[in-house]
Formats: structure tokens, C-alpha cells, sequence
């Protein structure tokens, strides 16, 4: 199996005035090529949630049900990282810069969610793949939108994989997705560096990334 994971930091909105929201919107995908690789960053998912729900004490304190960029401190981060440094995944992103890209978001941000993840999936050897590729990405869209991404990527995508290569589409929720959750940290990372010059969490996992880029390019 090939399993490329996809996740997203920031938004596509425009008013940089509404809190949490920066010029920047990053897609980011994380390549994994076989069972064994997918187990095992679902192990480091796993382990990294039960030591942190060690640290909490108090009943005051709800359990960690799922790893998340904006809510893991770096320590955390960390560790889970020394987990899967030896697994041989890959990192594939691109960074949207909104105020060079606005009239098309203005017209329409799902086409440009479509045509920057198309953008993205472009850098994988999926053409490589030799028995089926299970696309997983975290559930964000209603069904329509699904049912247009959905169509839309497998226009542009079956041109580039064997015909006897099936192509499974999967909009997940972060919660049942441990490798989602890896992404969520990864991309989370990304956007820092972008949106804050912060560094520190991108510099333990930049060894991962084959594709980084900014949209447009200049």
C-alpha cells in the first residue's frame, strides 16, 4: 500500500485582522510506503499521547485524546519525533502566500484548496506505486465539497498512475487518524516558520522534507 496523508495550518481568509489568521496558508503531505512505516507512526502517535496524559495529574485535567500542532508544546513535539526519525516517510509542502494570491480566493477558495493540494501531489512519485494508493485527509469539507475534491483529483491524478493501481480517496476525522495527527504537527511547523519566523520545532523534522514552496513563486 501507499498511503500519502494530507493536512492543512492556517486558513484562506482574507482578513488578517480576525485573530489567528496570518498571510500564509500551508498544505502539507506525508508520504508513507508501506504497512510496517504507517503502523509504526500510529505507534508513535499512541505513545507520545499516553506520556503526556502522564504528565497531567488532577481531576481537573481531561485526557489527551489526539496530538494537535497548536496544542502540543515543543518537548512533546520532540519526543514523538525522536519516534518516527528512523521511519522512512517524506514530507511534501507548499506555502500559499494569500495577499499575492486574493483575487483568485476571492472568487472561489475551494478551486484553490483543489489546485494547491493538485499542486502538491504533483511532487509525489505516485506513478511508483505498485498496488493501491489510499489518499487520507482530515474530514473538513460538507459532502459536496468532498464529492467535487474527490472528482477533481482523480481527473488530474489517474494520468499518472498505473491502471491496475486503484485509487482510494479517504476524508477521516483526526481522532481515528493517528498518521493525520503526525501531519497536523509537521504542517503546524511549517506555517510557524512562515507566519513567525519560529523555527525551533521545523528545524527537529526539516531532514523529512523533499518539497518546500512557496505559491506564488516569485
Amino acid at each position: 500500500m501507499y498511503y500519502p496523508y494530507l493536512d492543512e495550518s492556517g486558513d484562506l481568509g482574507l482578513n488578517l485582522q480576525q485573530p489567528g489568521t496570518t498571510p500564509y496558508f500551508v498544505i502539507m503531505v506525508m508520504e508513507v510506503t508501506s504497512d510496517a512505516d504507517r503502523k509504526a507512526v500510529e505507534k508513535a502517535i499512541a505513545r507520545t499521547i499516553k506520556n503526556k496524559n502522564q504528565k497531567k495529574s488532577g481531576s481537573r485535567h481531561r485526557p489527551i485524546a489526539e496530538l494537535k500542532g497548536t496544542e502540543t508544546n515543543l518537548a512533546d513535539k520532540q519526543y514523538f519525533y525522536r519516534h518516527v526519525a528512523a521511519i522512512p516517510f517524506r514530507l511534501y509542502t507548499i506555502i500559499l502566500d494569500k495577499l499575492r494570491y486574493r483575487d483568485q480566493l476571492l472568487k472561489n477558495k475551494d478551486r484553490v484548496y483543489n489546485f494547491l493540494t493538485h499542486l502538491t501531489l504533483k511532487e509525489l512519485p505516485l506513478e511508483q506505486a505498485s498496488t493501491r494508493i489510499a489518499l487520507h485527509l482530515d474530514r473538513s469539507k460538507r459532502k459536496l465539497a468532498i464529492r467535487e475534491f474527490n472528482a477533481y483529483m482523480l481527473r488530474q491524478l489517474e494520468g499518472r498512475i498505473p491502471p491496475q493501481v486503484p485509487l482510494d480517496i479517504h476524508h477521516d476525522s483526526s481522532h481515528e487518524n493517528k498518521p493525520l495527527q503526525a501531519v497536523d504537527l509537521f504542517v503546524w511547523g511549517v506555517h510557524r516558520k512562515y507566519a513567525t519566523g519560529e523555527m525551533r520545532w521545523h528545524d527537529c523534522f526539516k531532514e523529512k522534507i523533499v518539497y518546500e514552496a512557496l505559491y506564488p513563486p516569485k
